[in-house]
């Protein structure tokens, strides 16, 4: 915010800087202006408006929390801050997504930083004397490195809190303090009561935002939380693997496989399920177990998971291939190299190599992958002869088909362009128009009766 809008402020009331800028800033963690938050005491809502309005662009969409959305350029490029008044709330209403706030410009910053969630984020830091305000001990906390909830009905004012404790502590890889975790341990149930949304962004802060993301599942375990937010997860906790191949049970295998993957959401989240369905595809053999078949069941589970926590269509189809397809073997043709791209698609395929080297890693017994790096090699040198990997690279389209065969839109032409595909596939060299109508050609004769049934029109060739 520009210097000059502080200074407009000031002279009606106080302003101080909000939020987790200040507990990153102590812990020396690069901020940025759009990270900044801020809240003004003594200044009624409506003023506020006024003062802001001869500097930016100002929007009341958040007046019901007391909270001014406010848009300064700098170098041509919109930033836009958070402007509150201090404030009392608690969550109301089913899946604590509504809440309950009175917002009052009377009210000192220590009565809005006492409804905060944890310690280290309820400082503030006052512009006008450039100082700290920690009423509740917060710098202390991030010295010890510790989280503590502010008051002792924390979690039941809004339980999204305890899963933000989680993500907080694997984040920045700090302790709960002794209260606060048996805090979380009383009422990990409540958990349930929350919206799901909620719970789906907090586990994507712990996937992407912490360097090893098994910290915070091995805390919703130890607290309970775990059987209530991924009890599909819960279920491989002392799953054990015998047969040499792995040093860890399965629960163990599956946050190491979490934290060896590049920090890409729909990669980690791969990881969670690519072996979540072992304790159900599990077979004693010997001396060793067997668990054929659990790449499929955990597509499955992921779907369901997934839809569960209202992800989008996309984003579930992306993470189902992945935990599909990450059994694939590299010892494969040519052929079989460009048909797993062609399943797993382009924009994939190299995140299923990903999810294979952290696999390979999280077995805990020294295991390389230079078999990996090589399929890789191989992967690059093919797409750069451009082969056809979708029924857009062929040379022929719908159309191409229709006019030859006077059909008509439907899934016999689906069925023809399916095998011509197919066949370039494995002949990379045949997709050009003559060797393609050549194919369909044949494959319509022969599959004349079959396609007449889905066609409305066709005659032979």
């Amino acid at each position: 915010m520009s210097q000059e809008v502080i200074e407009a402020i000031l002279e009606k009331g106080r302003i101080y800087e909000v939020g987790g800028v200040i507990r990153d800033r102590m812990l020396g963690i690069p901020e940025a202006d759009h990270d900044r938050d801020y809240l003004v005491t003594g200044i009624p809502y409506v003023d506020i408006v006024r003062i802001l309005n001869p500097y930016g662009n100002v929007s009341l969409v958040g007046r019901s929390f007391g909270v001014i959305k406010f848009t300064q350029f700098f170098s041509g490029q919109p930033v836009t801050f958070d402007i509150s008044l201090p404030r009392t709330e608690h969550s109301t209403g089913t899946g604590h997504k509504d809440f309950e706030v009175c917002y009052d410009p009377s009210l000192s910053i220590e009565d809005d930083l006492v409804r905060r969630d944890f310690t280290v984020n309820a400082m503030a830091w006052e512009l006008e004397k450039d100082e700290l305000v920690d009423p509740l001990g917060g710098c202390i906390d991030l010295d010890a490195r510790q989280l503590r909830m502010v008051y002792p009905d924390s979690f039941l004012d809004d339980p999204l809190r305890m899963l933000r404790a989680i993500q907080f502590a694997a984040r920045f890889e700090f302790t709960i303090e002794e209260k606060t975790f048996d805090a979380i341990c009383n009422n990990a149930h409540l958990i349930e009561t929350v919206s799901l949304e909620r719970i789906a962004e907090e586990l994507n802060k712990l996937l992407t935002l912490a360097e090893k993301p098994s910290l915070g599942f091995r805390l919703m375990e130890s607290t309970g939380l775990l059987k209530y937010v991924l009890p599909d997860l819960q279920r491989c906790v002392g799953v054990a693997q015998p047969g040499g191949y792995h040093k860890y049970d399965v629960f163990e295998h599956i946050l190491f496989t979490i934290d060896a993957c590049p920090p890409k959401l729909s990669l980690r989240w791969a990881a969670v399920f690519h072996d979540i369905n072992k304790p159900q595809a599990k077979r004693i053999v010997g001396e060793g177990a067997t668990f054929y078949g659990h790449e499929a069941q955990g597509a499955r589970t992921a779907r369901r998971v997934l839809k569960r926590l209202r992800y989008s269509h996309d984003f579930i189809s992306e993470v189902s291939i992945l935990v599909e397809r990450h059994m694939f073997t590299t010892d494969v043709s040519p052929k079989g190299l460009r048909r797993l791209v062609k399943r797993v698609g382009v924009p994939l395929i190299f995140d299923l190599l990903d999810l294979r080297r952290a696999d390979v890693v999280a077995q805990g017994m020294g295991g390389i992958t230079d078999d990996v790096d090589q399929f890789e090699k191989d992967i690059h040198e093919e797409l750069d002869r451009k082969p056809p990997f979708s029924l857009h690279d062929l040379a022929v389209d719908g159309k191409d088909i229709m006019r030859w065969f006077d059909l008509k839109p439907g899934r016999s032409v689906g069925k023809i362009l399916d095998h011509l595909l197919d066949r370039v596939l494995d002949y990379p060299n045949y997709n050009t128009v003559e060797k393609l109508r050549e194919i369909a050609s044949e494959f319509y004769r022969s599959q004349l009766d079959n396609l007449n049934n889905t066609s409305d029109k066709g005659k032979n060739v």
